[in-house]
């Protein structure tokens, strides 16, 4: 083992539905405006877009049940997401093996600085500072494929104290998970312990201190948080 200079930091887990093993995260891929209603209500047309990619930071994924309200905005939204996690990777991976690389899946949300986001869009910056700050990925723990079937279809929802905000399906992904992976390996060679947020349906709103929010898709325990 080499002698680091200081401190190795920690790498960040998840834990395992039925497993008293975790899940290592390497990295976190998030895919833009993935359902055509979201384009739609974000100003955008489906029809004529490429998929697009982002990334949070493997330790903005977060299991406690609390979203901190973050600092420097006064505007944050949620996104409901289906989590897919890698248990092995490569690159240029065809669609018709890519679920073959999946380990299991999640209930999320990429929670989002829309004031912040809105103006480094309109700046031409990157995206960071209103995506991948601490615990802006709220997270459920894993269920692993061997748990079920892959899923591509299902109700997928949001409500922000006991009122529906968010609703759609997965079948509605303009991208489907076979191709996300095999889109993102042709730019990154993927790997064991990636973990990819699929895109949010229509509906996204903002929080306050105090709010609770529950997300659920179809077949999975459903993620509750609180903002604080």
């Amino acid at each position: 083992m080499p002698e680091f200079v200081i401190e190795a930091p920690q790498v960040p887990t998840l834990p395992v539905s039925g497993s008293s093993a975790v899940f290592p995260v390497r990295r976190v891929y998030c895919i833009g405006r993935n359902y055509a209603a979201h384009a739609v209500e974000m100003g955008h047309d489906p029809d004529k877009e490429a998929p697009f990619f982002f990334q949070k930071n493997p330790n903005n994924l977060s299991i406690s049940g609390s979203f901190p309200y973050p600092p420097k905005t006064e505007n944050v939204h949620h996104e409901i997401e289906l989590a897919v996690a890698l248990k092995s990777g490569g690159r240029n991976i065809p669609v018709d093996s890519a679920l073959d690389h999946v380990f299991g899946y999640a209930v999320a949300l990429d929670m989002t600085r829309r004031d912040l986001q809105g103006e480094a869009k309109k700046a031409g910056r990157p995206w960071e500072v209103g995506k991948a700050f601490e615990d802006s990925a709220p997270i459920t723990p894993l269920v692993p494929v061997a748990s079920g079937a892959h899923p591509d279809h299902g109700a997928i929802t949001l409500a922000v104290n006991g009122s529906v905000k968010q609703e759609g399906d997965l079948n509605q992904m303009i991208w489907k998970v076979p191709e996300m992976i095999s889109y993102l390996s042709d730019f990154f060679e993927l790997s064991a312990g990636d973990v990819i947020l699929t895109g949010t349906p229509s509906g996204v709103g903002p929080v306050e201190r105090g709010d609770r929010l529950e997300g659920r898709i179809d077949g999975f325990d459903p993620l509750n948080v609180k903002v604080v």
